[in-house]
């Protein structure tokens, strides 16, 4: 046996990608993933980044988050967000976090922006596109703000305003309409949470409430929940039925103990309570 068939290579392993065709044209259904569905976008303005996404994560047409958070850390200056499946953004994010931070440990520097997104582009290209993650990468560094987005398949853009995921188009209309260049920081995060609530209000995998980061060369700003448009409210009526409204045929209460039986203990086993 040789030694590849023994330790598997680390990283993202396909070996079972035959055996899971096979079994689905057998017809084995197969489990859904968790996919993010997702509005993400990304403006430069005057001072640094500003990054936003949305909190609704679908399982198929199944709200399966409300509440996702889907800005990842990377390094202190940099965040990515993440669209497409799930587990693929978190896991995808959090390695190239641990590699960008071994990385400036040998290197003794502040690490760059376009660094991570080599190291997402490079790993991304190498599954081609089996790794469902779909990035939106800015941050700040030693040569000033930077913002990327990372396809699956592992094609990049370098632009001053970006979009991506179901809700992007919504969202890109925003941009397209709002952006101009040297906005403060105000103006910039406003246009943000405008476009993320325009993939809310108008994509079905978008929903819930609005996250942001803000990120300088002095500091990085999360801000969770900046918006909330979705809050569930009170209903405005109390619906109670008296009891005998719905009527029934027959009932049945069934004892799910059959039999019980109790055994006295004698000896040295009892509890010593003098």
């Amino acid at each position: 046996m040789s030694k590849a068939s023994v330790y598997s290579s680390p990283g993202f392993d396909f070996s079972n990608l035959v055996r899971n065709n096979f079994l689905h044209e057998k017809g084995l259904p197969l489990p859904k993933a968790t996919s993010t569905g997702t509005t993400i976008v990304g403006c430069v303005y005057k001072d640094g980044i500003v990054l936003g996404a949305d909190t609704r994560a679908t399982e198929g047409d199944i709200v399966a988050d409300k509440n996702c958070e889907k800005i990842h850390y990377i390094t202190e200056s940099i965040r990515c967000c993440g669209a497409g499946t799930a587990a693929d953004t978190e896991f995808t994010t959090a390695l190239i976090s641990s590699n960008m931070e071994l990385h400036t440990l040998q290197s003794g520097r502040k690490p760059r922006v376009v660094t991570a997104m080599t190291m997402l582009k490079q790993m991304l290209f190498r599954y081609q596109g089996h790794v469902g993650a779909a990035l939106v990468l800015g941050g700040v560094d030693a040569t000033g703000p930077h913002l990327f987005t990372i396809h699956p398949h592992g094609s990049t853009d370098k632009l001053p305003y970006v979009t991506m995921g179901s809700g992007s188009l919504a969202a890109m209309a925003v941009f397209e309409s709002g952006w101009q260049p040297n906005m403060d920081r105000d103006q910039a995060l406003n246009l943000v949470k405008a476009a993320i609530a325009a993939g809310i209000f108008n994509d079905l995998g978008s929903g819930s409430n609005v996250d942001a980061c803000v990120i300088t060369a002095s500091s990085t700003e999360m801000l969770r929940n900046v918006e909330m448009p979705n809050v569930r409210v009170q209903k405005e009526r109390d619906y109670k039925f008296r009891r005998g409204t719905t009527a029934w045929k027959k009932e049945e209460v069934r004892s799910l103990i059959t039999e019980e039986s109790v055994t006295l203990l004698t000896g040295g086993d009892e509890m010593d309570t003098s």
